[in-house]
C-alpha cells in the first residue's frame, strides 16, 4: 500500500518508515501537517498515519482537510498519539479519523490495523468502480 507517515519526531518517523518498508509498503513521510498536506495534494495515499500533536497543523486538522477534499478515492486515516482516554478517542473519531493508536504503539497491533485499512480501502475502491 501507498502510505503517508506524518510525525514530527525524526526518530519515531524513521523507525515507522523502516518498519513499513520492510513490510512491503511504499512509504512517503512528512514532518508536520502542512508538509503532509502538500504531499497529499500531489498524490492520494491509501493510508495516512499521523501523529496528533505537532507544531502548526496537527493530525486532526490534516484529517479534516483530507476528508473535505475526498471526491473519488478514500484514504484511511490512523492517528498515533500519546493522548489517552475515551474523550480523546471520540474527538478523533468525530473529526473523521478511522482508527486511533496510542503511543507507544505495538508494531504488531499497527500491522493488524493496516490489514483492516487495506480491506476498507479495497472495498471503497470496489464500490466506486461498481457505481461508475
Amino acid at each position: 500500500m501507498r502510505i503517508l507517515i506524518v510525525e514530527d519526531d525524526f526518530d519515531a518517523r524513521d523507525m515507522l518508515k523502516v518498519m513499513l518498508r520492510l513490510d512491503g509498503h511504499d512509504v512517503v513521510s512528512a514532518s508536520n501537517g502542512e508538509e503532509a498536506w502538500d504531499e497529499f495534494q500531489k498524490e492520494r495515499f491509501s493510508v495516512v498515519i499521523s501523529d496528533w500533536l505537532m507544531p502548526g497543523s496537527d493530525g486532526l486538522e490534516l484529517c479534516g482537510r483530507i476528508r473535505s477534499s475526498e471526491t473519488t478515492r478514500y484514504s484511511y486515516v490512523i492517528l498515533l498519539t500519546a493522548l489517552h482516554g475515551k474523550s480523546k478517542y471520540l474527538e478523533a473519531m468525530r473529526a473523521g479519523v478511522d482508527d486511533f493508536v496510542s503511543k507507544p504503539y505495538d508494531p504488531d497491533e499497527l500491522r493488524a490495523r493496516l490489514l483492516v485499512a487495506e480491506r476498507i480501502v479495497g472495498l471503497q475502491d470496489r464500490v466506486k468502480r461498481l457505481e461508475g
